[in-house]
């Protein structure tokens, strides 16, 4: 059997923009809400929307319901690959922490 690299090409283009890759980097700290990457990322929610879908549609994230709200996590067991990347990725504990707690609530 013939492997392709047609599914990493995919994931590759998918971390090419910087807003996706930055949403990696809030979800690789902690599960976060549409509210909150907005906030951090001083974008509209539509915007935010549109990357969280292809991230997705491409297996990168999963999406669990509370309540009213939607949380994102980071799924990326099937892509051992990507750890790699994620280290190199700053971390973005001190935005998180200037978030308003009672975003989602």
């Amino acid at each position: 059997m013939t492997q392709t690299v047609e599914p990493l090409v995919e994931t590759l283009k998918l971390l090419a923009d910087n807003t996706r890759l930055t949403i990696l980097a809030l979800l690789k700290e902690k599960e976060m809400c549409v509210c909150d990457i907005v906030d951090i990322l001083q974008t509209t929610q539509p915007n935010i929307s549109q990357h969280l879908r292809k991230l997705k549609k491409g297996g990168l994230v999963i999406e669990t319901r509370k309540s009213q709200w939607i949380y994102y996590s980071l799924y990326l067991e099937d892509k051992p690959y990507l750890e790699g990347i994620l280290e190199e990725l700053p971390s973005m504990k001190d935005d998180i922490r200037k978030l308003n707690p009672d975003c989602c609530k």
